[in-house]
């Protein structure tokens, strides 16, 4: 086998492995949203017993299931633009590799780009 069809193959098995973590990420996030919302349920169970607390608890529970709803989707988010990310670098190394193999190609506006990591953190957590 050619080193050149090796590299291909490396590439595709790194992008199945890439979709493969995604995919878990946000079935292991499916999960743990569920457990995490039953578990916030059962005082509010015990307190929706009580009549003197029917409208507290509507309230509470309207608040728990939107603010667990929103981390457990940010989680999700965030998972989805990791695997973006991942799969842009693997096609980049690709398409880098393609031109340097061609002699005598230059790359039009070869000015220094800050990083993807750098360029998406936020300003106060850059070191």
């Amino acid at each position: 086998m050619s080193a050149s069809k090796r590299t291909r193959n490396v590439k595709a098995d790194l992008r199945k492995l890439a979709d493969v973590v995604r995919r878990e990420v946000d079935a292991g996030a499916d999960t743990v949203e569920e457990i995490h919302t039953s578990i916030a349920r059962m005082p509010l169970d015990v307190l929706a017993k009580l009549d003197i607390f029917e409208q507290t608890v509507k309230d509470v529970r309207k608040v728990q299931e939107t603010s667990i709803g929103a981390i457990y989707d940010l989680i999700r988010k965030v998972n989805n633009e990791v695997g973006k990310l991942a799969k842009e670098l693997l096609d980049g190394r690709e398409k880098r590799a393609k031109t340097a193999r061609r002699p005598g190609v230059k790359k039009a506006g070869a000015t220094k780009r800050p990083t993807p990591r750098a360029a998406a953190a936020p300003t106060h957590l850059q070191a």
